[in-house]
């Protein structure tokens, strides 16, 4: 039986859903490495646990998956991506729950990895290219609530199952390998980008090739400045966000609370997100961007400076840091620069571009997974961590403040008329056509 044709808010969701494995993934590993080692790697001093935390969908393996999938996605399509990276998923989500030995893990972890990379940056693209002008932040702003309910459901299975120990977390994972097969199957009804369609000369048109692509990606200056710009906020961003993420039950447990009391915490700074990033939702497309994302990032700067400062033995340290991290992760720079990726890039570059950066901040992350769980079990070691982490989150909030895009408002084909002085999307205009000032395709 074929999927059913779906397209406006329905196509939305479905496409979201590659965001809701990415969390849930993060938060299985997050919540089942204690379980892990003790079976596979006991008397681990940090290292073994950080290494598969980063070559996770958490970091390197998201990494090289954004990196590959990227440009795919430029040369074949939207559509192409969702035609096998939720398959490739559920392969390594398989693997993990029947993993039998640290090999078996170690490998399950990087497929896992490999296919949010590919999928996610496609998400963004594939959303703002068919959502409405006056509506493109709140419909790519769903990826970010699918993101937000990961974490939410993950760390309230892992709480119920916790009692089960490792059996529980195979099963955390089997629930995303079921969930990534129902999106597959519902995804196979997506129409293919219109705008990619255009951008490559119409439907029979050969798609233009990955080397030109990237050239014309590294050698205009509009491309340029966007890749620096977007890659600088959410990469800092991240590097506080991707250790609250995947390490927050360990930063927990080592200011005393138990595993159960952790992961209700964990919950409970979900559920301040899911509520944060409905209201990011309904004033994306209304409040100036540069005010909007001012709050968010300086919310996560107190938040930090609270957990740092803050008596480690106090309750009010660990639930005040939670509700305000939460309610920054509403307007963050995640949510923004899913928001701001589709519109600095013209149609030929933009999933690529969308690969680079998510492989810059997911090669950041892995690098800082490797050392963050070792610093932390040493002296000190959650007031080093908060201190660099409180570094990087200024650093964003001054670069995405002072350069906030001025793109709120305008169709995607205006902003590219804006940023490259004309309109660039349209390869198929070599092949015999042109290109009107709205951005469609006309013969000569």
């Amino acid at each position: 039986m074929k999927p059913r044709h779906i397209t406006g808010w329905k196509a939305t969701v479905a496409v979201s859903m590659s965001n809701y494995i990415d969390s849930g993934s993060i938060i299985a590993i997050a919540t089942s490495l204690g379980f892990w080692g003790a079976a596979y790697f006991p008397g681990d001093n940090g290292r073994i646990a950080g290494l598969l935390a980063a070559f996770s969908s958490n970091a390197f393996g998201a990494a090289i998956g954004a990196l590959i999938g990227g440009p795919l996605c430029d040369k074949y399509g939207r559509k192409f991506i969702y035609t096998y990276d939720l398959l490739v998923y559920a392969l390594g989500g398989l693997i993990v729950t029947f993993a039998a030995n640290l090999p078996m893990l170690f490998v399950g972890f990087v497929i896992i990895g490999l296919a949010v990379g590919a999928s996610v940056p496609a998400g963004w693209t594939y959303i703002a290219e068919f959502a409405p002008t006056s509506e493109r932040g709140r419909h790519v702003s769903m990826t970010q609530l699918a993101w937000s309910f990961g974490p939410f459901i993950g760390f309230g299975l892992a709480a119920a199952l916790a009692p089960m120990g490792l059996l529980g977390s195979r099963i955390i994972f089997a629930h995303l390998v079921v969930i990534s097969l129902v999106t597959w199957y519902i995804r196979q009804g997506l129409d293919e980008s219109a705008k990619w369609t255009e951008a490559k000369g119409g439907a029979t048109a050969k798609p233009p090739s990955m080397f030109a692509s990237f050239r014309g990606l590294f050698t205009r200056k509009a491309n340029i400045t966007a890749l620096l710009f977007l890659a600088a906020i959410y990469t800092f961003w991240n590097l506080a966000a991707s250790q609250n993420g995947i390490f927050l039950p360990t930063i927990l447990t080592s200011m005393g609370y138990g595993t159960l009391a952790a992961d209700l915490f964990s919950m409970l700074s979900w559920a301040v997100v899911i509520v944060a990033t409905i209201i990011f939702m309904s004033l994306v497309d209304r409040i100036p961007y540069r005010w909007h994302f001012f709050v968010g990032a300086a919310l996560a700067v107190v938040s930090w400076v609270v957990l740092v400062f803050g008596s480690p033995t106090a309750a009010f340290t660990a639930f005040a840091y939670v509700i305000v991290w939460g309610l920054s992760a509403g307007p963050s720079a995640q949510a923004f620069y899913a928001v701001w990726s589709p519109e600095l890039f013209a149609t030929p570059y933009r999933a690529g571009a969308q690969g680079i950066v998510f492989f810059t901040v997911r090669l950041a992350s892995g690098l800082i997974s490797l050392i963050f769980p070792v610093i932390l079990k040493g002296p000190n070691g959650l007031i080093i961590d908060g201190l660099i982490l409180i570094g990087f989150l200024v650093v964003n909030l001054l670069i995405g403040t002072i350069w906030t895009p001025r793109t709120q408002g305008k169709s995607l084909e205006q902003i590219e008329i804006e940023r490259y002085g004309e309109p660039v999307s349209v390869v198929g205009a070599q092949q015999g056509s042109t290109v009107t000032s709205s951005g469609t395709a006309a013969a000569k």
